[in-house]
């Protein structure tokens, strides 16, 4: 049973909990909270003033906490789950009673556990929202998760990046028809990692549930629009993505940064419904450890599989925390010849296009001591022969110094020449 109250269950078995004994106003107040809660690798169970709803934030705020979602001990294990997970799709789902499950909730979305996390937000945010649609062309499904901001009793601006959802909704907007919507928030954070995820597009992103989690999931159908959505949540809300838009944001993104204010889609709220069962509503700090996480660890473990695709041995690799797990990439190889620093280099740009600087290092070095990686760039490093420049390439439309996403990406080979191997040694302590 993939449920998130479950989980945080089990984590106050493992003393991972905080509960918070009062209630919260959701404009800014929660954030202080929120932050000490995620430099701790702490969970927090909070409640605002405006909602009856128990929200829950830093489920999987730590990799320690993520790798027992997955059953997972170490670092290559979890990757290959991501990356098996594409292949090892299963369709076979479970299928329960919505109404069994879920009953109407006598609030608005005003009443929802929504957070303004910070004085230049555009409004009040829900920030773990899994978005589910029809795909018209295929068929299928698609599940993504995209922020939403509150704009009245009745309706959301959902922030659209182009991606399958968006692919979605122009397809039904050349039309002239709305994109019906199930949206789904509260549910168990390997469903939440498997929305985070780019299957092609047409592939259903809870087909690869199960291989994460080793559990068959299972499926409720809304009531209007029979949509499917994960049975353990904690609301799920049918609405309609329509032809208006609105101005959306800012909003910290992953950078820690205010993403821009846009103009979005408008959702029309039809129905809200809340779990029975009193499941906890998913909030994600902005630019907290549980975001960089979400976003991040997919990537990484593409970049893993990229490089040790063109290398015999990747010793870790690390997308940095203060370039959001997105931007910045350290790679410890272990080398053989001198070409095998550039190669990393390029796989890893090609596993992950947003990323803009990758430092490569030998396998002495540890990516997680920032100390280490500075001290072999430092003794190790020559620019005439280990710096690699590509101009102008596509990044990240996160980085404000880039050009509207395109960008100037640096490669660093840190490691050392193969042939003066002892020359280059760290002297180890006598125990």
């Amino acid at each position: 049973m993939l449920s998130i109250r479950k989980l945080v269950e089990y984590q106050m078995e493992l003393g991972y909990v905080d509960f918070l004994d009062r209630d919260l106003d959701p404009v800014l107040e929660p954030t202080k909270y929120l932050k000490e809660a995620d430099r701790r690798g702490r969970t927090l169970i909070f409640r605002t003033k405006t909602s009856p709803l128990y929200a829950v934030s830093g489920v999987i705020n730590s990799r320690e906490k993520l790798y027992r979602v997955l059953g997972a001990s170490r670092d290559e294990e979890a990757y290959e789950k991501l990356i098996k997970s594409f292949t090892q799709r299963s369709s076979s789902f479970r299928v329960a009673s919505f109404s069994d499950l879920y009953g109407k909730y006598d609030g608005d979305v005003r009443s929802l556990p929504a957070i303004k996390f910070y004085e230049g937000d555009g409004g009040l945010y829900i920030d773990s929202s899994i978005v589910v649609a029809r795909t018209p062309d295929l068929e299928s499904y698609n599940a993504s998760i995209h922020r939403l901001m509150v704009l009245g009793g009745d309706a959301f601006a959902i922030r659209l990046v182009p991606r399958h959802l968006n692919r979605i909704y122009e397809l039904n907007r050349r039309h002239g028809r709305e994109t019906p919507i199930a949206i789904v928030i509260g549910a168990h954070p390997v469903i939440e990692l498997a929305s985070s995820l780019s299957p092609p597009y047409g592939v259903f992103e809870f087909e690869l549930v199960k291989a994460l989690s080793g559990e068959d999931l299972e499926l409720a159908y809304t009531p209007k629009y029979g949509l499917p959505v994960p049975a353990y949540s904690s609301v799920v809300i049918e609405g309609r993505i329509t032809g208006e838009t609105v101005s959306e944001g800012p909003f910290v993104d992953i950078l820690s940064l205010y993403d821009r204010t846009r103009q979005q889609p408008v959702v029309k709220v039809d129905s809200i419904y809340v779990s029975k069962n009193r499941e906890y509503f998913h909030v994600i700090l902005p630019g907290g450890w549980e975001h960089m996480i979400l976003m991040g660890l997919p990537r990484e473990a593409a970049i893993w599989d990229s490089v040790r695709k063109a290398l015999p041995c990747v010793r870790k690799v690390r997308l940095t925390p203060a370039s959001g797990m997105w931007l910045h990439a350290v790679i410890s190889i272990c080398k053989e010849t001198d070409g095998d620093g550039k190669t990393a280099i390029m796989a890893a740009f090609a596993a992950h296009p947003s990323l803009k600087h990758v430092v490569v290092v030998d396998d002495d070095i540890d990516p997680d001591k920032p100390e280490e990686v500075e001290w072999a760039v430092a003794t190790r490093f020559q620019a005439s022969r280990g710096l690699v420049v590509v101009h102008h390439a596509r990044g990240s439309t996160l980085d404000p110094s880039s050009d509207d996403g395109l960008t100037d990406k640096v490669g660093i080979d840190a490691t050392f020449p193969v042939r003066l191997r002892d020359l280059f040694l760290r002297p180890r302590a006598v125990d």
